[in-house]
């Protein structure tokens, strides 16, 4: 096997290594704003009931 061989070989396993990090990277990111975009919504949909009944009962 050639010099340039081996360093292509090594080239592209450390390409493919370097790439898997950067998705693991991507999609725990993607996740987590994902989540937070879920929590926002519960937390407003919350708030919103929380308030609704907590007016009910000041008018009464």
């Amino acid at each position: 096997m050639r010099k340039s061989t081996l360093w292509t070989i090594l080239g592209v396993v450390a390409a493919v290594i370097i790439a898997s990090i950067i998705v693991n990277l991507v999609f725990s990111l993607i996740a987590f704003v994902f989540r937070l975009a879920v929590i926002a919504v519960v937390a407003l949909i919350v708030f919103l009931v929380l308030r609704a009944v907590f007016a009910r009962r000041d008018v009464d």
